[in-house]
């Protein structure tokens, strides 16, 4: 596709918008820049206490800085406390800290926006007297419309909801009875034929009947093909643990693994409770590996408010929680991406 230009400040905020897909609320976000170029854009909350300033700058420097190409950044401050006349802006401390943690890494703060909650200005326009523009105006920009255009869309925010599910007790019957023929014959034949069946979902591009989404819900209650399966997604021909944390030299077939995650949410509506975590870890695993931490993150809450025990949904928000970020996020030859923008 043609590569598209960001140039006004309503093209940076549409820009934002739609890569992260929902509009920020309390958050900092950056966009690294190679000369004119868009690197990545990092979406983080706040620093809610007084005193985090410096900390917190260094650990978004950490992400930052990943992109190796990066000279320069804008940035974004998305908040709803107010500008008083005469006073700092709100957490100008941080973006002061921010500017002396990048430049020993040699990058450049280029500009900066300060969002409320009806209105955007310069972040550095003293309180009053710089030139406000309303939020609404990004709806009309040139980047705007051609976003809608392909296909994108701004969500007012990223919480997670989830589709209905229906027939909970015969569903959970279904599932059973896949488990109960899991069991019945060697583990290699179990993951072999699993594989088979999840290979023929994602090859297709079509639903599959409500019997094979059974069949998948049920494979996914077994920890080692469930991982298996995870591993299938990105179809890459490299060890399954280098896949799982995002550490392979290929890169993905992303279109593969949004499919995957279509796929899931088809079979949570044809699922119940008792047998729903591993499905929802799974979207929440793919949402880590596309850095959408922040929806990975409710989806693994999702799983655990279904089964508090389940051991790969705690420990994956663990290490989301953690910061840690998955592999393929760190090269921009690998990471998810829905566009391409000069």
């Amino acid at each position: 596709m043609e590569k598209l230009t960001i140039k006004t400040p309503p093209d940076v905020l549409s820009f934002i918008g739609h890569t992260l897909g929902f509009w920020p609320k309390e958050s900092l976000v950056c966009i690294t820049l190679n000369e004119n170029s868009v690197g990545a854009t990092l979406r983080i909350d706040l620093p809610r206490q007084p005193g985090q300033e410096l900390p917190y700058a260094h650990t978004v420097a950490h992400y930052l800085t990943s992109d190796t190409t990066a000279t320069s950044l804008l940035f974004a401050i998305y908040t709803s406390e107010p500008c008083q006349s005469g006073q700092p802006k709100p957490h100008a401390a941080t973006i002061a800290a921010l500017t002396g943690v990048l430049a020993e890494q040699g990058i450049t703060i280029r500009d900066g926006l300060f969002v409320g909650d009806d209105t955007f200005s310069p972040y550095d326009g003293e309180p009053g007297h710089e030139l406000a523009l309303p939020v609404s105006s990004t709806q009309t920009s040139a980047i705007n419309a051609e976003f809608i255009y392909r296909g994108s869309a701004v969500q007012p925010t990223d919480q997670v909801t989830l589709p209905a599910t229906r027939e909970a007790l015969a569903n959970a019957a279904a599932v059973e009875h896949h488990m109960d023929t899991i069991r019945s014959v060697p583990a290699t034949t179990a993951t072999t034929q699993a594989r088979k069946l999840w290979a023929g979902m994602l090859d297709t591009a079509s639903f599959p009947s409500d019997d094979d989404s059974h069949a998948l819900v049920a494979n996914l209650q077994f920890p080692a093909i469930r991982d298996r399966l995870i591993a299938d997604i990105p179809d890459l021909e490299e060890p399954m643990q280098h896949i799982l944390f995002a550490q392979t030299d290929g890169a993905p077939k992303w279109s593969r693994i949004e499919w995957a995650q279509q796929l899931l949410l088809h079979a949570y509506t044809r699922t119940s409770p008792q047998h729903a975590a591993p499905v929802l870890t799974t979207i929440g695993y793919i949402n880590w590996w596309e850095g959408r931490g922040s929806k990975a993150h409710q989806f693994l809450q999702l799983a655990l408010d279904t089964d508090p025990a389940y051991r790969l949904a705690r420990l994956s928000d663990q290490m989301i929680g953690s910061g840690l970020v998955a592999g393929w996020n760190m090269n921009k030859e690998t990471a998810y991406k829905a566009l391409p923008f000069d």
